[in-house]
């Protein structure tokens, strides 16, 4: 589950109509701040150049719209409204307020302004198709069209990928594409961040990394290497380079609230939990408040065990966020804070909820990770919760492996729900009878039900075990045979057989001479001296 802000880059880097003079470089150098997602850094370069010049307004109302500023972005598209681009940008509004409709004409509006050599129009409306609430699939179209025109134009290769990834089984075209660019121009480092992105959604975290740190050497002024280096060195269990990285990330973006923000959500992956908590609460005390920064403040709180202020600052963020977006992993770590807070039954409805939202056609290792934050709270109830988990898995994958039928069991045993348990041990004993621990545990929860060892119910399966050979993998040890041995040696007292209650005493002392059950068996079984009887 990661929890950045991983917000789509605005647009793709775009070759300008312009390509001469002081102004044109200024308007590349604001581009280039946009591929970078240093939104103010970018509005501070073009909105001297906007005003007499239509590409440097659109690049300008695309910084706005990266740094959340959608009114100021839609005024900025008007002043050239019949300029392609501008129409462009203002399908993007549309498309961001759900209006796929009126952003799709205002889009096609866009592409129909090209003359028969004239490529950009159609790049300009391919990147709003592609933009969040398009139509990535229309957008492959314009863009082909565009590449046609500018068949060694790499930028409209990397906008290309960048919306066929958007797509199933995208990804093929998309790496091809970026590859393309790289063969072409093996110094580009959008390229090479476009490749690692694709990585490392496919969890190749190393292939990530390597392609990670080649765009941070062809570009060591692009901060989202560093960012996604983080991300990547985070899932790769290495988290002082993960915090490494988001510090170098802080240096090299525009150090905004939302760079901070960034920057927070990188220290909380990379287990800093108190100091995401303070740069979290410092924001919020300079003003600058959003839902989400309550998640990781909650989160970060729930790590180091402070679970009461976790589940404070959690309610806030429930509170504040659009429910819409909110998480499956945000309902795991609420119920986890609940379970924290002593709320096991409040904690299994928000445990449900994460299911319900998660969209992971196999659930096992979210069932896992509910059943752990069960068991982490060390009570019976939540125990009898953990078993109940890993029963989920069993039932619904019954091909899983050995130990999450033996946690079904074990945790329904220590939750003392011998029923629940017997089941479970009975299902993996069928499913792998050639593992020596059912049987054990079969006569374990036997035992448990038959407490004074009078009905012999945990007889057969002790016996089973204790006829199992040992092996170089598997020997049988002390405290378990001794355990098996106090149940025998009970269930043989009951019946009155004193030899083979002898024979589990003698087996018991040898284990353990000073076992308090055999001492108190020897003190039963003892006849005791009649009492003298006095003048």
């Amino acid at each position: 589950m990661t929890m950045m802000n991983n917000k789509k880059a605005i647009l793709v880097a775009s070759v300008l109509g312009i390509t001469f003079g002081a102004q044109a470089q200024s308007v590349e150098e604001g581009i280039k701040m946009l591929h970078y997602e240093r939104y103010e850094t970018a509005q501070k370069i073009l909105q001297p150049l906007a005003a007499a010049n239509p590409r440097a307004n659109y690049y300008l109302g695309l910084a706005q719209l990266g740094d959340e500023k959608k009114d100021a972005a839609r005024a900025t598209f008007l002043k050239f409204p019949e300029d392609a681009a501008n129409i462009a940008g203002l399908a993007r509004i549309d498309f961001a307020e759900g209006k796929k409709t009126e952003g799709t004409t205002k889009a096609l509006e866009a592409a129909a302004k090209a003359k028969k050599k004239d490529w950009e129009p159609q790049k300009f409306a391919a990147d709003a198709l592609s933009a969040d609430g398009g139509n990535p699939t229309m957008a492959l179209e314009y863009y082909n069209k565009a590449i046609e025109k500018a068949p060694e134009n790499l930028d409209l290769k990397i906008a290309f990928g960048d919306a066929a990834q958007q797509l199933d089984n995208g990804g093929g075209k998309a790496m091809s594409s970026y590859e393309n660019v790289i063969a072409k121009d093996p110094k580009n480092s959008l390229a090479y961040s476009r490749i690692g992105k694709l990585w490392y959604a496919a969890r190749k975290y190393d292939s990530a990394l390597v392609n990670y740190a080649r765009a941070k050497d062809a570009d060591p002024t692009n901060p989202l290497p560093y960012r996604d280096l983080a991300n990547a060195y985070f899932y790769v269990g290495k988290y002082e380079l993960a915090k490494q990285n988001s510090d170098e990330y802080l240096k090299r973006s525009d150090n905004s609230a939302e760079d901070k923000i960034q920057h927070a959500n990188l220290l909380f992956l990379s287990k800093h939990y108190p100091e995401a908590i303070k740069e979290m609460q410092d924001l919020i005390s300079a003003g600058i408040e959003k839902p989400y920064m309550y998640r990781i403040i909650g989160y970060s709180q729930s790590e180091i065990n402070d679970s009461a202020n976790a589940l404070i600052n959690m309610d806030k963020f429930f509170a504040k966020q659009d429910p819409k977006k909110v998480l499956p992993s945000d309902y795991m770590y609420y119920a986890k804070i609940l379970s924290q807070n002593g709320k096991v039954e409040e904690s299994d409805t928000y445990y449900n909820k994460a299911v319900a939202t998660d969209t992971s056609k196999d659930k096992s290792e979210l069932y896992r990770q509910i059943a752990e934050g069960f068991v982490a709270q060390k009570n019976e109830q939540a125990y009898a919760k953990a078993g109940e988990w890993y029963g989920k898995i069993a039932v619904e994958n019954p091909n899983t492996k050995a130990l999450d039928y033996f946690n079904w069991g074990l945790y329904k045993y220590y939750g003392k729900q011998y029923a629940d348990a017997a089941k479970a041990f009975a299902a993996m004993r069928a499913k792998y009878p050639e593992q020596p621990s059912a049987p054990y545990w079969q006569g374990r929860v036997a035992a448990a039900i038959d407490n004074e060892g009078k009905n012999g119910d945990a007889l057969p399966f002790f016996n089973d075990w204790l006829n199992i050979p040992d092996t170089k993998d598997y020997t049988k040890k002390g405290p378990d045979l001794n355990k098996a041995y106090q149940y025998l040696a009970l269930y043989y007292y009951n019946k009155g057989d004193k030899a083979q209650t002898q024979v589990y005493i003698d087996k018991i002392s040898a284990i353990d001479p000073n076992d308090a059950f055999v001492k108190q068996l020897k003190d039963a079984i003892t006849p005791k001296k009649a009492a003298v009887k006095g003048k």
